[in-house]
């Protein structure tokens, strides 16, 4: 069985392109050179510059002692946190602003929950001097106001979604309809491996500089393979850039969902645990709705993980059997959180909070080899932690 996509654009049954047909010119132009452009030596070349001289790659692979001591296992840290904006998401806003350019467009927006993909979007349209537009739902403007201040002074405008749950779901529909709105010279920069096709392969081919470092790093140290990747998963960018080197080899990956204030208690954001197939953003996938096709408002204390639907590489992944996914309240990522970095002196997004929590959840062996990819640094959930634990 393959894991990668196919030639129609497909994960097993996931994938596809649902849209309007408004929207056919600009993503059949996406499609058609994608792949020409993104394996042009030239390209590869100015994007790996970018990659090392202005995001900061290759990020370490640091060894959790203290944690690993706590939990079990020898626990690896894939430093993404350590990335220019302190997350993951700009290796691929680098590499779809140099599409973008190449496309000929002007105008580039984007949508984001935790802010970290606007702020990565911001910051590369800065460095590049295009006009950025950012979608973010009201309640994720004020639960994320230092992102909000940081896309601000970076240049970029900020733009409420104030429909639905207020959160990523309703931020990625108005991206939408700016798109549809502004076909000739705007690029959609979408920031996880969802909507229609090309773009979960797209933005998962940007990510896959993460699991190629960890190769490499891994190596270094005398090691064949991990035992173990584990991800947290909303849309999933960051798990599919990790797993995307091992898809075909014997490690086990763990996808971790956002179980929020339980998986039954109608404030939860698992999708594999309690979704069924459906159309997002454009894409058939896994998807939190009601029995007649309502999608579901989907819950999380984490502003990246409260998506309603998963990316379908990951909804492959889930129905083949290939990944093991966990579900983690908000109570346990919190937990997770808070003793990373009393043991380690790493304050991790709740995001990256709720992969670490997989470790009281599930039990390792002691020599077993876990890579954790530490998606995003913490700063931006400061008054979240502080509020959580009245500090």
């Amino acid at each position: 069985m393959s894991y990668h996509i196919n030639k129609d654009g497909y994960y097993g049954r996931f994938g596809g392109a649902f849209i309007p047909e408004m929207l056919y010119p600009n993503v059949q132009e996406l499609k058609e050179n994608y792949l020409e452009i993104t394996r042009d030596p030239a390209f590869v070349a100015e994007f790996e510059e970018l990659l090392s001289t202005y995001v900061g790659r290759p990020t370490p692979l640091y060894f959790a002692q203290r944690f690993s001591e706590r939990y079990g296992a020898q626990i690896y840290l894939k430093r993404e946190d350590l990335c220019h904006t302190g997350a993951h998401k700009v290796n691929n806003t680098i590499g779809q602003i140099l599409l973008a350019k190449k496309l000929g467009k002007t105008r580039i927006i984007a949508e984001t929950g935790a802010g970290q993909h606007g702020v990565a979007t911001a910051t590369v349209c800065a460095r590049m001097g295009m006009e950025c537009i950012v979608y973010m739902g009201e309640v994720d403007i004020k639960r994320q106001a230092p992102n909000v201040a940081r896309m601000k002074l970076l240049g970029a405008k900020v733009r409420p979604a104030s429909s639905g749950s207020k959160t990523l779901k309703d931020a990625t529909n108005e991206a939408i309809r700016d798109w549809i709105n502004n076909p000739v010279d705007t690029h959609y920069i979408i920031g996880s491996v969802v909507g229609p096709h090309p773009y979960p392969d797209l933005v998962a081919r940007f990510q896959s500089v993460i699991s190629k470092e960890v190769k490499e790093q891994l190596k270094n140290l005398g090691v064949n393979k991990p035992d173990h990747v584990i991800a947290c998963v909303g849309g999933g960018s960051n798990a599919a850039g990790i797993y995307y080197h091992y898809l075909d080899e014997d490690v086990n990956l763990i996808a971790v969902e956002a179980a929020g204030k339980g998986i039954s208690s109608g404030h939860s954001a698992a999708t594999t645990a309690i979704g069924k197939m459906g159309i997002i953003h454009g894409s058939k996938t896994l998807l939190m709705q009601t029995s007649d096709g309502q999608i579901t408002e989907p819950y999380s204390i984490s502003a990246g993980l409260d998506y309603p639907g998963i990316g379908p590489l990951h909804a492959h992944l889930f129905e083949s059997g290939r990944a093991e996914f966990i579900a983690i309240t908000d109570e346990a990522a919190m937990q997770a959180g808070k003793s990373l970095s009393e043991l380690e002196g790493i304050i991790p997004a709740i995001e990256t909070a709720h992969a670490l929590a997989v470790f009281k959840e599930r039990k390792f062996d002691n020599d077993e080899i876990v890579v954790v990819n530490l998606s995003g640094r913490g700063d931006k959930d400061l008054q979240t932690y502080m509020d959580y634990y009245s500090l």
